[in-house]
């Protein structure tokens, strides 16, 4: 996914035909206005020799859940080390001498995608601390709904913080806490927090992971050569040839040192809201969340919605690459052929180009373009993931009627978009969504479809294998489509003016 981050010079070169730096950045909007922005990515590895060498490789699995910046924090008995970079892990932790300073045989890191803070370098994580107890290093995946306020509190109270992003309060609450062990101070901090959490900490002795209660936010336990890892998905345990062991437990803390690891469940327990946007859109398919296969899971959301809203048809065309599973299960449970209408270029960099208004009409084809023999004189149904401001989606489907096709029938594997998220999905205020702000008559209309659907909500629950939605009990965080948040919202409520997330998307509408 493309972000607006100006990268440092790690990064790889770009095209500098002279122009400013806001046409690109609204370019990169223009192409990704339907998307999801992702969330962040978390690893760590204890007791082994590439400790290193070892989180970079995970991190490079883990880079679709953040592509601004990337940072591995190490420490080899004696010492801490850090190295943070903005950019992709492969064009800044490939090189053999970054890797070589940082030695040590435990480590934690980091991908990045900012729901918080700006794309600076003293927000990169893990971010790191000297404590009256030693090092502490933490990487977060999530966001905090009270995040703000505990921040306004700790700088009232003197606290100087050295970042704008909300997983530095995690830092200050460790550190403003009386308790005479590391785990029980860490414990009294997480008992501050709202929202959601899953975090990575290195101290001197310990490799620490941790969920938040509710299990909004992934994390896996994985073995490698003995040594422990913890990761957000399970992919990045693949890519090392590591073992999966089981997912941490909402609520859980675990903490390895060299006498073990120890299991702690200081919350009470609730019933788990982990977020549906895992298996829609943010995990890869080749992993597997809770127990299930992220791609038959886009299958089943797509064959539920062949069942809910299917059209006759000639082809079944998905949306690269995030709408292709889903289009798999359309076509199979449909039986109306599958084909590659859309083809999309892996390889434009996010800095490629800084276009003129003059070109900003070609710029969707910088990264999908129609593949003319599958779908011309062809009556075509597109299956995306989800939708947003409906921009991109415009622009796809005046290419597929540039291309040839008679019909272009528009289906999302998933519901309508309803409402903000306030726990890491990078998301619009509901003047930005367009399911929130116009008709589903209006929506199509807008793109410029033939026909429109979305998968319903209890479909989407169908197909992950419940009769339905249960409005007293849902097994899964969908406030986005229901606005049933799963926690307090403390600082949308408590403070004024409204100072979320930054959202690119926002800005742009």
């Amino acid at each position: 996914m493309d972000e607006t981050a100006t990268p440092d010079h790690h990064a790889q070169p770009k095209l500098n035909l002279g122009l400013p730096e806001p046409a690109l950045r609204d370019l990169d909007l223009d192409l990704d206005g339907d998307t999801l922005r992702e969330e962040c990515g978390v690893f760590g590895i204890f007791g082994h020799s590439e400790a290193a060498a070892i989180t970079a490789l995970g991190l490079h699995a883990l880079q679709h859940r953040g592509q601004e910046a990337a940072g591995i924090v190490s420490y080899d008995g004696a010492r801490f080390h850090s190295e943070r970079r903005l950019g992709l892990v492969g064009d800044t932790f490939s090189r053999g001498e970054v890797i070589d300073r940082l030695p040590g045989g435990t480590a934690v890191g980091h991908v990045r995608y900012s729901t918080t803070g700006a794309t600076i370098l003293r927000n990169v994580q893990p971010l790191f601390a000297e404590l009256a107890t030693g090092g502490f290093a933490v990487g977060h995946n999530g966001n905090l709904t009270n995040g703000l306020l505990l921040r306004r509190e700790l700088i009232r109270g003197g606290a100087m913080m050295q970042s704008t992003t909300d997983t530095e309060v995690i830092l200050h609450l460790v550190a403003q806490s009386k308790r005479s062990q590391f785990v029980d101070r860490f414990i009294e901090a997480l008992r501050a927090l709202e929202g959601a959490y899953s975090l990575v900490c290195l101290t001197n002795k310990k490799l620490i992971g941790a969920r938040d209660p509710l299990g909004i936010r992934p994390l896996v336990l994985g073995e490698l050569d003995g040594c422990p890892i913890l990761t957000s998905e399970t992919c990045a345990l693949d890519i090392i040839g590591a073992r999966y062991i089981r997912d941490i437990d909402p609520g859980e803390i675990i903490v390895f040192d060299e006498s073990g690891a120890q299991s702690h469940k200081p919350f009470p327990p609730k019933p788990p809201r982990p977020c549906i946007f895992e298996y829609i859109y943010f995990a890869r398919p080749d992993s597997i969340v809770g127990g299930r296969s992220v791609y038959e899971v886009r299958k089943a959301f797509g064959a539920q919605l062949a069942r809910e809203s299917h059209v006759d048809v000639d082809v079944v065309v998905p949306v690269p690459d995030s709408g292709v599973p889903a289009a798999v299960g359309y076509a199979q449970h449909s039986g109306v052929p599958f084909e590659l209408g859309i083809i999309r270029n892996h390889y434009v960099g996010r800095t490629f180009i800084q276009p003129t208004q003059s070109i900003r009409e070609y710029g969707v084809r910088m990264k999908h373009n129609a593949n003319r023999a599958a779908i011309e004189g062809k009556r075509i149904i597109l299956i995306d993931d989800s939708l947003v401001r409906g921009t991109t989606s415009k622009k796809i489907v005046r290419m597929m009627r540039d291309g040839g096709a008679r019909e272009v029938h528009f289906r999302l594997a998933s519901p309508p978009i309803l409402y903000p998220d306030y726990y890491g999905i990078d998301l619009p205020d509901r003047g930005g969504l367009l399911a929130a702000t116009h008709s589903l008559e209006e929506m199509r209309e807008i793109i410029g479809a033939d026909s429109l659907a979305f998968l319903s909500v209890d479909g989407m629950y169908r197909a992950m294998g419940f009769a339905g939605r249960d409005p007293a009990n849902p097994k899964f965080a969908d406030h986005c489509f229901t606005g049933a948040y799963p926690t307090h919202l403390t600082d949308q409520t408590q403070i004024e003016p409204q100072p979320r997330q930054l959202s690119l998307l926002a800005e742009a509408s």
